[in-house]
């Protein structure tokens, strides 16, 4: 039996993941969300995917410029995935006042993440009510060795 929206919601929730924030730029507009539907595809050449809803600001700006960064979030940051999480407000996934950089494609990097990955859009499929794009890494780092951010059952947590 097919189920519905929010038993699907449970049963996958149950499915622990990393927290990613997806940045991306367009012209001078910024913008970011939080992410969990993130996985490598490939590793020659090295690829990665994201899922975006249809109707996240996210979605058309990663459209629009063919680019994105995925900023892997550490333990310390769990405020700033509950910010990049809300939807409502004039301010909801702007980058104004969060510490970042770029790289090679110009998509932000925020500071203080325990890795990135800098992509270029090389295939977009639809997914649903979500668009899945792929991601060719042209850039990535390390950038610090904190313990990593773990979302589980609607939760925040770290690795015990």
């Amino acid at each position: 039996m097919t189920p519905d929206k929010d038993e699907f919601r449970q049963v996958m929730g149950r499915f622990a993941t990393g927290v990613t924030i997806v940045t991306s730029r367009l012209g001078e507009e910024l913008h970011g969300m939080t992410a969990n539907a993130v996985t490598s595809v490939s590793l020659e050449p090295p690829l990665v995917l994201i899922c975006v809803d249809k109707s996240a600001d996210s979605h058309d700006i990663i459209d629009g410029s063919g680019i994105f960064a995925l900023s892997i979030l550490s333990l310390e940051q769990e405020g700033l995935a509950d910010d990049f999480a809300v939807k409502e407000g004039a301010a909801a996934h702007r980058l104004d006042g969060v510490p970042h950089h770029t790289r090679t494609s110009g998509a932000p990097i925020i500071e203080g993440s325990l890795a990135y990955l800098d992509c270029r859009v090389v295939e977009r499929f639809p997914g649903g009510d979500h668009t899945v794009f792929i991601g060719e890494v042209v850039d990535a780092g390390r950038l610090n060795d904190h313990g990593p951010l773990i979302f589980y059952q609607g939760s925040y947590g770290g690795l015990a």
